[in-house]
């Protein structure tokens, strides 16, 4: 036996009976994938390992898509390799496609593998032997190993040895590279760090190598053999300037933040709960469809949908899904209906979504995981602009995702962040406990909007848990600039103001006074003014001497670097945006601070199928 063939053989010994699980995210390889699948299959297949191939499509463009399913229960030499492809409707990221795959998987032994086959899987005896010599829980492939062998063009290697001294100084970790793409993990510390994990794009190598570092797991070095050719990848300016945001933010969670060690892992349901989906809605619309083909799209299947529009003509609402109920209300508010469908649910978690917005495939499952833990009463994720909006809409996003117009909240609108504890938040993207739910009497029917809110307040009140998870995903269809955005938010901020003084527990807070006082502080500015042109100084020197013009400089520099888009036009718009909405918030928040009463309004006003909000 030639010493190759002995390293085969402890890949053999060391996968057993199991399998070794093969995860490679793909990404608009439709040329390529059908013969690397191949190539990898027939090569595990020849040397007698038990494999499962899981090509994972990040949301591929070019119909790679239609390619893994071609292959989906393909096997090679027998049985002892099988492909089983998983297609996520959306790119999320080689973070994103990574957990997806690793929930897809059964091995013992997984490991990461690029899908374009820059590292040849050829390479895998090297990981075994490393893990086996030195007792390693993971095995990551390094360009700078001595026995590596890379053939990498000059920027690649720049990029690469700017970004491992950025490693080096702030993460530390006790190895030479981290994203090479070949690596091998033991099952339970990759989920370990998975458990814990936040990015999804970028630097997720880094995250998860740093995060299983901290929990004592042992990292060792394989080298490879990698011929890049001229290819410039994905190093574009925009990448290498995400690449050190999330190699900072990982630094951040885990040297300063302390993130990773006390980070939230629920205990594992020991069944799995049924999910009453609740969707208010006036009528049946293209938003409605969309949102329905990403229910039925979810990899958590045990789900019911209750449908609640207005009324149901004949034929109308016909999806025929039994797991999909329409129960028509009559012209009644979101609360009222909402309370009809709890009343409905067959589920223990109850999951409420607009009708304008449509879940991530795994949004039951990520959200479902938490409800382990009984002090915990209700878990929320982002609602993300989709990718598909068109401009204004997409624009009155970028408005509201604004560090400037969000502030402390601007993790409802991204997916990233935290996890931790809120106690405020939309039932655009929120799950309840059903038997909390109807303790509490479900929402309150005399507020629209802010009926969440005092949800939200009886949950707390409850002594229950309310959790945010960033990969707890919707994708929220947003009003158009101007008219549509200011006049949702004005209703916001009127609420608001309204809660501030009715109910302070949750909503009494110095960042919902801030727009306020900046339209106080203009109303000065225009004060000073008028006294400029009737010729009265002495004010307007005083001021002056005091700085007074200094903030709103501060501010508009501020808008200006928040806001920078590539596309003139955009930027401008997003900057008029931002501006737009602090005065108006700031007016209609003081009405309603003011305000004896708060008005009770109709589903039908200003929804996503009314009047001016279409998405041009």
């Amino acid at each position: 036996m030639t010493k190759r063939e002995e390293k085969w053989a402890l890949v053999r010994t060391t996968v057993g009976s199991g399998r070794l699980s093969v995860v490679m995210p793909v990404y608009n390889l439709a040329d390529t994938i059908a013969q690397n699948l191949v190539q990898t299959g027939e090569l595990f297949a020849s040397h007698g390992v038990r494999a499962e191939l899981i090509p994972v499509d990040d949301g591929s463009t070019d119909g790679t898509a239609e390619i893994l399913r071609g292959f989906s229960g393909r096997t090679f030499g027998g049985d002892g390799v099988i492909v089983r492809p998983v297609v996520c409707a959306h790119n999320g990221g080689k973070g994103a496609a990574l957990r997806a795959g690793f929930e897809a998987s059964t091995g013992e032994y997984v490991m990461l593998l690029d899908g374009d086959l820059d590292i040849h899987p050829k390479q895998t005896p090297y990981f075994f032997e490393e893990m086996v010599t030195k007792a390693a829980d993971i095995v990551v492939g390094s360009k700078r190993h001595p026995k590596s062998v890379v053939q990498y063009p000059w920027h690649r290697w720049f990029v690469s040895g700017c970004y491992f001294t950025l490693v080096r100084l702030f993460v530390g970790l006790p190895i030479t590279d981290t994203q090479t793409g070949m690596k091998l993990f033991k099952r339970q510390v990759l989920g370990d760090a998975l458990d814990r994990m936040l990015v999804k794009t970028y630097a997720f190598d880094l995250e998860l190598l740093a995060i299983a570092a901290s929990r004592g797991a042992k990292i060792a070095e394989a080298p490879v053999v990698i011929r890049f050719g001229n290819k410039f990848g994905a190093l574009k300016p925009r990448t290498v300037f995400q690449m050190a945001k999330d190699t900072l933010a990982v630094f951040y969670r885990l040297r300063l933040l302390r993130y990773y060690a006390k980070c939230l892992v629920p205990r594992r349901l020991d069944h799995e709960p049924l999910v009453s989906i609740i969707i208010a809605c006036p009528r049946r619309s293209w938003m409605l469809d969309e949102c329905l083909a990403g229910i039925r799209a979810q990899t958590h299947t045990h789900w019911e949908c209750l449908v609640l529009p207005d009324e149901e003509k004949e034929g109308e609402y016909d999806f025929g899904e039994g797991a999909i109920r329409v129960i028509s209300t009559g012209k009644v508010r979101p609360a009222e209906k909402r309370n009809l469908g709890i009343r409905e649910a067959r589920g223990e978690i109850v999951a409420f979504i607009d009708d304008d917005a449509y879940p991530d495939a795994h949004w039951l499952e990520y959200a479902v995981k938490y409800f382990g833990e009984r002090d915990i009463g209700a878990v929320g994720g982002p609602g993300v602009t989709p990718p598909g909006d068109r401009r204004l809409a997409y624009l009155g996003g970028r408005v509201y995702d604004n560090w400037l117009v969000s502030g402390n909240y601007h993790y409802r609108y991204r997916a990233g962040g935290v996890r931790m504890d809120v106690e405020d938040y939309p039932s655009c993207n929120l799950f309840v406990r059903k038997d909390l739910l109807d303790r509490i009497g479900g929402y309150r029917t005399d507020f629209w909007p802010g009926e969440d809110t005092l949800l939200c307040k009886d949950i707390i009140d409850n002594w229950k848990r309310i959790v945010y998870d960033p990969w707890v995903v919707v994708y929220h269809h947003r009003r158009p600039l101007f008219l549509p955005h200011l006049r949702q938010l004005g209703r916001y901020a009127f609420h608001r103001g309204y809660f501030c003084k009715r109910f302070p527990s949750n909503s009494l807070r110095l960042s919902y006074f801030v727009p306020t006082l900046f339209d106080l502080y203009l109303v000065v500015l225009a004060v000073i003014g008028i006294l400029n042109l009737t010729g009265i100084d002495a004010l307007r020197i005083t001021f002056h001497r005091w700085g007074g013009y200094l903030p709103l400089w501060l501010y508009l520099a501020l808008v200006a670097l928040t806001t920078v888009s590539l596309k003139p036009h955009h930027w401008l718009l997003t900057a008029l945006g931002v501006v737009a909405s602090h005065v108006w918030y700031g007016i209609r928040f003081i009405q309603g601070l003011m305000a004896r009463r708060a008005p009770c309004e109709y589903i039908g006003k200003d929804h996503a199928h009314g009047e001016g909000v279409n998405l041009v």
